[in-house]
């Protein structure tokens, strides 16, 4: 089975129609599969491939059952990259072993969160299904997302579709991938507090959201990018790409502050430029019949002296607030969950959910890591729960496609610390992202 590489330097993307199966393992294929053994090392050739670091071994179980029989193990992270035109993907993994148990946490693309950890006990198997969508930097023939030198390494934009096998004990038996042409995209457009972060031990809430969603029916499409304000998302051609996607009944999401509010050819005035420029996007979303909804931005980690937090954003927050208002657009209030949130740490518990870190926490990490801007995973996490619990709130269609099983979440009592399991990628890094 090949699968070409599909550029867009000569028109728009063809359709994906096929859906691609895959086999894992040394034992019988299945019908209609490919076979993909411990050496299948992505190529350009064949379209699909483990990355040439991956340590597997094939293991085969025998038996009838030539998808559950056999499967692809290892106790480190791997990579399996597949070749596929710009779209939402239905990913459907199996995992399991006849023989004995298994322990794999899955992630998407730049480290999204889409299956979290899944184990099986002896002779059980379980198959997920997950949306995951993928984008080019190619908006047409002539024109393309103007992107910085480290989004260039980014696994969101080389036309692939990347799925990160973690954890102790994966097994790998199958999987699948089908291109789901109707799902309702919800966009996302922000700065380093929203986007994939690609490396460790840095996270943003855009990552993390995916893993709410029920299958199927709604894709998350995160093109925000660190460093970014309202301004610079346009010039870079990252609102135009997502303009030229959209479809009537997708989702805008818009959180700007954090580097609109400093000095330089990005900055705008709350209550006037900052405003102008929010309803130009909600404008441009209106008329493609896409839906905006706008997000405050949460606070930084400054505390004062009673344990208070105190507003470094100025007034952009409540410029925000009266856009959506005006405008008649759905708001979720993250600033004001955030003050909770934090609030509800405390100064010391919050530390976790940041960016700190003791020097030499990670390889190559020489230096303390301080940061009150940019989060941990699990800090992530949190903030993700709370732009769930405010879709929950202002957006009751949107509320409809969240997993039956998350539970309300109020930011006064946050989950606690002992609870977050998140397994690290292998690309790590000690420099810290754009904006603050």
């Amino acid at each position: 089975m090949r699968i070409l590489l599909l550029l867009l330097l000569a028109g728009p993307a063809l359709s994906q129609t096929t859906p691609m199966a895959f086999d894992f393992g040394s034992g019988k294929v299945q019908k209609g599969y490919t076979q993909v053994l411990p050496e299948s090392v992505y190529s350009k050739e064949t379209g699909f491939g483990f990355t040439k670091d991956a340590q597997l071994t094939a293991v085969d179980r025998g038996g009838r059952d030539r998808l559950r029989s056999d499967y692809c193990t290892s106790d480190q992270p791997f990579y399996f990259t597949v070749d596929v035109p710009e779209g939402s993907y239905d990913v459907t993994v199996t995992l399991g072993d006849a023989g004995g148990e298994s322990a794999t946490f899955i992630r998407a693309e730049s480290r999204r969160l889409i299956g979290g950890a899944v184990k099986t006990a002896k002779g059980q198997f379980v198959t997920q299904t997950f949306t995951v969508n993928v984008r080019y930097p190619e908006i047409s023939a002539q024109e393309k997302v103007r992107l910085k030198p480290r989004e260039l390494a980014y696994l969101n934009w080389d036309h692939q579709l990347t799925l990160e096998f973690n954890g102790p004990a994966t097994k790998l038996c199958a999987l699948t991938i089908t291109q789901n042409t109707t799902a309702r995209t919800v966009f996302l457009a922000g700065n380093s507090t929203v986007v994939d972060q690609d490396r460790e031990p840095w996270a943003a809430w855009g990552q993390m959201i995916p893993y709410f969603f029920k299958p199927g029916n709604v894709v998350i499409a995160n093109h925000a990018e660190s460093g970014e304000a309202l301004k610079s998302f346009q010039s870079e051609k990252r609102l135009v790409k997502i303009l030229s996607l959209m479809k009537p009944g997708d989702y805008l999401f818009i959180e700007f502050a954090h580097n609109d509010q400093k000095p330089g050819g990005a900055h705008v005035e709350p209550f006037t430029t900052y405003k102008e420029q929010v309803k130009y996007y909600i404008t441009e979303a209106r008329k493609r019949g896409g839906i905006p909804v706008l997000v405050t931005s949460m606070h930084r980690r400054d505390f004062d002296s009673t344990g208070h937090i105190r507003n470094t954003l100025g007034d952009y927050p409540a410029a925000m607030r009266q856009t959506a208002q005006e405008e008649q657009v759905a708001l979720i209030d993250l600033n004001a969950m955030s003050k909770v949130l934090y609030e509800a740490w405390g100064p010391e518990a919050s530390l976790k959910a940041f960016v700190h870190y003791p020097a030499n926490s990670f390889p190559g990490q020489t230096q303390e890591l301080k940061d009150n801007t940019h989060f941990s995973t699990y800090g992530a996490y949190e903030i993700a729960r709370c732009i769930a619990e405010g879709i929950k709130r202002t957006i009751p269609d949107l509320a409809k496609e969240l997993k039956p099983e998350l539970t309300t979440f109020d930011p006064a009592r946050p989950d606690p610390i002992q609870s977050w399991y998140w397994p690290l990628s292998p690309m790590i890094t000690a420099i810290k992202p754009d904006g603050n």
